[in-house]
């Protein structure tokens, strides 16, 4: 029975070429997250403000939403081999400058914000490329399969990432954090670098029959998309839940806060923080066997996406319950009781993540996947930033209305993303019949 449970590594067994996206975008993805603690942590070392963490989602939002909507035209018209490649070493260039400022100890938080901002308008364009390129490598119905696999890598670095990060800000400096993810980065440079060209396919009818044109270029091929998401609502619920979760129930600019105000232990709770929600993650990755059989995955979607929501709101029970008071050592009982509520919203969220990515691939032509994607890249990234400032801000607003307004911001959060998750499930009960053997889009 074990077998049956564990990942189906079938994906990299039978693509060299996924296997070689898989391993770059794996390695890439530790050295990101120590760059994005190291971020985060940095600008709270230097102003001292949840806020100002906050922000960091704000400068990343306005690129992000731009160059996701615009570079999905450019994927469904160019080479997405060529224009992944692109937006990569754009983004390696600006991690290099961040470790640059750390080295030289420029220690300037809007010098910090505008690499941020150059950061995430390349991954804004790069993210949707390398997605829109793996159903070309991989046959659908390894598509679960293949996306487990790639949230598996996702969430280990997520678990690890945030940790050793952390560490190493503690041990060395921001400077080695950040140097090591212009090292790792290199790996995904060289899976795209030996992947075939791959041109937009437009001879094949979609899963909805309807055979693509050539997209038209500038802001009329960005405007296709929408129409084209107006018109189908199974693919347009996956962008609308996954707003509800990381728009309203984010907590990661919360943790720094946390470490410090609530639980104690400063910038290694953090991590631990952060790294509680890739356990989670990581947990059902390995145990996403049976995902493959799954056939209501739109209904799943809707209950994990519920199950993230009531876990944050628990995050926030149990900091209302630790009470603020600035203590000198880690509060041990707040921190488990913690890790347990973040662990199974990380647990929920990467059990959706799978299916709403296999959804939006399956259910879209190839021809019509980069715009779609980069809609995709804009929400399930730009909720999350946008999600960092309003968490930021409402921990701030509500600090002279509540005792422990890091807790009420969190419990708050989950239960209107909850809430919100039952609205759009009337608005759109189709969505929660969708059958993975007869995709609509």
């Amino acid at each position: 029975m074990a077998p049956r449970l564990l990942a189906d590594i079938t994906p990299l067994r039978v693509s060299p070429e996924f296997r070689r996206l898989w391993w770059g975008a794996g390695l890439a993805s530790f050295g990101s997250q120590f760059t994005a603690m190291a971020v985060s942590l940095q600008i709270h070392d230097l102003t001292h403000s949840t806020l100002a963490v906050g922000l960091v989602g704000a400068f990343a939002l306005v690129p992000l939403i731009v160059l996701g909507l615009y570079g999905g035209s450019w994927i469904d018209r160019h080479d997405r081999r060529v224009v992944a490649l692109i937006a990569s070493v754009v983004i390696w260039a600006a991690t290099i400058a961040v470790a640059l400022q750390a080295w030289f100890h420029f220690n300037s938080v809007w010098f910090l914000y505008l690499l941020i901002a150059i950061q995430s308008g390349a991954s804004a364009v790069n993210q949707p490329a390398r997605s829109a390129i793996i159903p070309r490598l991989i046959e659908a119905r390894l598509m679960p399969a293949a996306n487990a696999l790639n949230a598996a890598t996702g969430t280990l670095a997520m678990m690890v990432g945030p940790l050793l990060g952390a560490g190493i800000v503690a041990g060395f400096g921001y400077q080695w954090a950040y140097t090591i993810d212009v090292i790792t980065f290199t790996a995904a440079l060289y899976a795209l670098f030996r992947l075939p060209s791959i041109l937009p396919d437009l001879a094949n009818p979609g899963p909805d029959g309807v055979v693509p044109e050539a997209p038209p270029s500038g802001f009329r091929s960005v405007l296709d998309g929408f129409r084209y998401l107006a018109t189908r609502p199974n693919v347009r619920m996956t962008f609308l839940v996954d707003m509800a979760a990381m728009v309203f129930a984010n907590p990661w600019a919360l943790f720094p806060a946390v470490a410090t105000d609530v639980i104690g232990g400063g910038d290694t709770t953090a991590g631990w923080l952060t790294a509680f929600i890739a356990i989670g993650s990581t947990v059902a990755m390995v145990l996403s066997g049976p995902l493959g059989r799954v056939r209501r995955q739109g209904l799943v979607v809707l209950v994990m996406v519920t199950g993230w929501g009531l876990s944050m709101a628990g995050f926030g029970a149990v900091l209302l319950m630790a009470g603020t008071t600035h203590p000198d050592h880690t509060k041990i009982w707040a921190l488990v009781a913690a890790g347990v509520f973040l662990a199974l919203g990380g647990a929920f969220d990467s059990v959706s993540s799978i299916f709403r990515n296999t959804i939006l691939q399956v259910a879209t032509p190839d021809a019509m996947r980069g715009r779609l994607q980069g809609v995709f890249t804009v929400v399930v990234s730009g909720g999350p930033n946008l999600g960092r400032v309003l968490a930021g801000a409402g921990a701030r607003g509500l600090s002279p209305l509540v005792a422990g307004p890091l807790g009420a911001t969190a419990v708050l959060g989950g239960l209107v993303c909850a809430g919100a998750v039952a609205l759009l499930h009337k608005t759109a009960p189709h969505f929660a019949v969708y059958d993975a053997k007869h995709p609509e889009p």
